[in-house]
């Protein structure tokens, strides 16, 4: 069973940067894939950015230029940079990793952008 502990989530002002980190414990195999959704209240999952073992990345047109994502291996990390900030970015963050073909999720961690 993977585990998916999320940090780095809070308040900021509308043009601030927050960090979230991700780290996955519990698998003895190799994640194949680590990101990130969000979920606002009442909407549906979205994917904000994905990086794939071996691959390239994949960002929502809504967050590029803006966020950056990156993927420790060693640590079975991955990271999210997010600048300028928007009140529309406000929304439960999840860490998500497949490993083995299984989708597995964190407890999500919220970002609130005030105006």
């Amino acid at each position: 069973q993977v585990q998916l502990v999320e940090s780095g989530g809070g308040l900021v002002q509308s043009g601030g940067s927050l960090r979230l980190s991700c780290t996955a414990s519990g698998s003895s195999f190799s994640i194949n894939v680590m990101g990130w959704f969000r979920q606002a209240p009442g909407k549906q999952r979205e994917l904000v950015a994905v990086i794939p073992t071996g691959s390239n990345t994949v960002y929502a047109d809504s967050v590029k230029g803006r966020f950056t994502i990156s993927r420790d291996n060693a640590k079975n990390a991955v990271y999210l940079q997010m600048n300028s900030l928007k009140p529309e970015d406000t929304c439960v963050y999840y860490c998500h990793a497949v490993v083995l073909g299984r989708n597995y999720w964190g407890q999500g961690t919220q970002v609130t952008v005030s105006s």
